[in-house]
């Protein structure tokens, strides 16, 4: 039976896997091609493992009960200049392309929202790629709005991405 649970250090290998997957599938058509072929689940599990162990952060799983991991979530305080000391942020969510479709990122927000309320959060921001429709499609159906800003990322250096950002309200109880 799958659940979602909080990362440990044991699983950021598979996280890393999956993040490199999911980026190489998502991704592709949107970014170059010999930058996706070039990621490396070595380098992504280091910094996997330098995260998990980062008291102010969240990191969720979607454990399916065999030991796979199909999904995850990053939730941390909104690293946006304009953003309150009550704004989350959903950092990375990512499901395994062989699972798209069987509602693991749906069941991964719902967590990673009551996380947010419970750490004091009062909303959740995220950035989406500008053309990535599908993922774009998929928060709106979750209750997240565009906000108005965007901005241009190029910390790969050989390229630019547009982003946009997305903001939820989160329901108290």
């Amino acid at each position: 039976m799958r659940v979602v649970r909080n990362a440990n250090f044991e699983d950021c290998a598979a996280i890393a896997a999956l993040h490199v997957r999911a980026w190489q599938a998502v991704y592709r058509g949107h970014m170059p091609d010999e930058f996706l072929d070039r990621l490396d689940i070595g380098e992504r599990t280091k910094m996997w493992r330098k995260l998990n162990v980062a008291s102010n952060r969240v990191l969720l799983v979607m454990d399916d009960g065999d030991g796979t991991i199909s999904g995850f979530c990053d939730l941390i305080p909104s690293r946006d200049g304009d953003a309150k000391p009550t704004t989350g942020e959903i950092s990375a969510i990512y499901v395994s392309p062989k699972k798209w479709g069987q509602g693991i990122g749906q069941e991964l927000l719902s967590v990673a929202a009551g996380r947010a309320r419970e750490k004091g959060f009062s909303e959740v921001t995220l950035w989406v790629l500008h053309a990535n429709q599908r993922a774009r499609k998929f928060y709106e159906k979750f209750g997240f709005v565009l906000d108005g800003s965007e901005k241009e990322d190029n910390r790969w250096i050989d390229f630019v991405i547009r982003e946009v950002r997305y903001r939820k309200p989160l329901q108290t109880s």
